[in-house]
């Protein structure tokens, strides 16, 4: 059989319905504007990265499909403007990097006729950033970045900006899994060391035996098996920047006395040495203990108790932090796709239950909670994907929830204490507002959809929102 070749000056007819099968199958986003910015078409990816329908989009404004958050800065107006095609870099509402091109069509009189966009997630980074060193200090950024809009939390933020650029001591109190590492990460960040080492210690995960050598060092001969030509130790490979003794509660009272010498006066002495030993660190520790139960039972000494808690950051459970759960998902769902090459949407019912969970292992606990979910989930992550066990006490906290909400009910209602204790019918409604408020917005991030939701006016959803997400930045109207 001969086949023949096609003339490369030979014009292909392609069909309208086979041209949006060709668009439908790109991995990337392809979405066109007319003249006056309305959609006119969106591809499938259009639809996987968003969780939107096309019907829901085409013949809508760009501006008011950009008022849903779904990316930001908006591309549109640089291309209106400049009427030439622009490369720029957005980041999509799940906090994913994106890049994006628009191009205009223009008519004979060079005015636009349609605008096609083109939105690409740089899995190849190198595409976009030649250097290897760019690239992870890149993903470096990315990975420390602290997602919160919890009062508290964003308190404690403040305080680590505060004290950033002193060399007093922090101790990070907080549940395992909260992100005490984290947060003294982004301290040594911010700090004036952070072109110097940042040092992670675990202090529960050095056997007792060798923790003095580990940090301190030791001499040639200093005891049996030691190094021939002597160790430095943990504390001065850190010289210049900062160390994190997470655990600090497991270092033997021993360790303690040499460790309240550093911090006093910068200087130690090797384990088998006479030499005193300058050092130039900054001391971040961490514990999940309550540290001055344990100065009472004299398991911890009281000077070095002190001493490391010149500032004290307290992080809160992740079940007192209910509104970062959702925004907290996004982000290690983003993180996860990234690292599995995949591209995995959530159920709107899957978010509902990782919303109303109680996550005793508080942050690690979600995470892998989403890794898991990740790699084990078809397109979409759906409720036959989570775990009986967490949908079971997910149903019996409900419970236990509509129990306690119908006894506070029946409290109020309760007139006879009246007298003596009376109810203010302000503040129960605010309560029920609040609670309602939160929800809503975990759940729809978009102040347009609480207020449908909640039958009321969008401007008053925005207030409401910001009344009791007081420390938002920004806010998708």
């Amino acid at each position: 059989m001969v086949h023949q070749s096609l003339n490369p000056e030979e014009k292909i007819s392609i069909s309208t319905d086979v041209l949006i099968k060709i668009l439908d199958h790109s991995p990337n986003e392809i979405y066109v504007l007319d003249r006056d910015t309305r959609i006119v078409y969106a591809n499938k990816a259009y639809e996987r990265h968003y969780g939107v329908k096309q019907s829901e989009i085409i013949g809508k404004l760009n501006d008011e499909i950009f008022s849903k958050g779904y990316w930001t800065p908006s591309i549109v107006p640089l291309v209106l403007k400049e009427k030439k095609s622009i490369t720029i870099k957005q980041t999509s509402y799940v906090g994913k990097e994106l890049i994006t091109t628009a191009i205009p069509l223009l008519n004979d009189d060079q005015e636009i006729e349609l605008i096609i966009t083109t939105t690409q997630e740089p899995d190849y980074k190198e595409l976009y950033f030649p250097e290897e060193q760019e690239i992870e200090e890149v993903s470096e950024v990315y990975r420390e970045k602290i997602i919160t809009n919890n009062k508290k939390m964003n308190h404690v933020i403040q305080l680590c900006e505060k004290v950033s650029h002193v060399d007093t001591t922090v101790l990070i109190q907080g549940e395992s899994g909260t992100g005490k590492g984290v947060l003294a990460k982004y301290i040594h960040k911010v700090s004036n060391r952070s072109h110097a080492p940042f040092l992670s210690i675990n202090c529960a995960a050095i056997p007792e035996p060798l923790l003095e050598s580990e940090l301190f060092g030791y001499e040639e001969g200093a005891f049996t098996g030691a190094n021939k030509s002597g160790k430095e130790g943990l504390l001065m490979a850190a010289n210049g920047g900062t160390v994190f003794l997470d655990e600090i509660g497991e270092l033997p009272l021993r360790v303690q006395a040499k460790l309240l010498q550093v911090i006093q006066d910068f200087e130690f002495i090797p384990v088998g040495s006479k030499r005193v030993r300058k050092v130039d660190i900054r001391i971040v520790s961490a514990t999940n203990q309550n540290l001055f139960d344990m100065v009472q039972e004299k398991q911890f000494r009281e000077d070095l108790y002190y001493r490391l808690h010149v500032v004290n950051l307290h992080i809160p459970p992740l079940r007192e932090r209910k509104e970062d759960i959702i925004p907290l998902v996004y982000h290690f769902l983003s993180v996860f796709n990234k690292k599995y090459r995949l591209n995995r949407l959530i159920s709107q019912e899957v978010l509902d239950i990782l919303y109303q969970f109680s996550w005793p292992g508080n942050i690690r606990q979600l995470e892998n909670m989403v890794e898991s979910l990740v790699v084990t989930s078809g397109p979409i992550i759906q409720l036959s994907d989570v775990p009986t066990s967490l949908m079971e006490q997910v149903k019996q906290r409900t419970d236990q929830g509509k129990s306690t909400y119908n006894a506070k009910l029946n409290s109020y209602m309760d007139f006879s204490h009246t007298a003596d204790h009376p109810v203010s019918l302000d503040s129960v409604i605010e309560e029920v507002e609040k609670e309602l408020i939160i929800k809503s917005y975990a759940r729809y991030r978009n102040t347009r959809k609480v207020a449908d939701q909640l039958l009321i006016s969008q401007s008053k959803a925005a207030r409401l929102v910001r009344k009791y997400y007081k420390n938002i930045e920004t806010m998708t109207d």
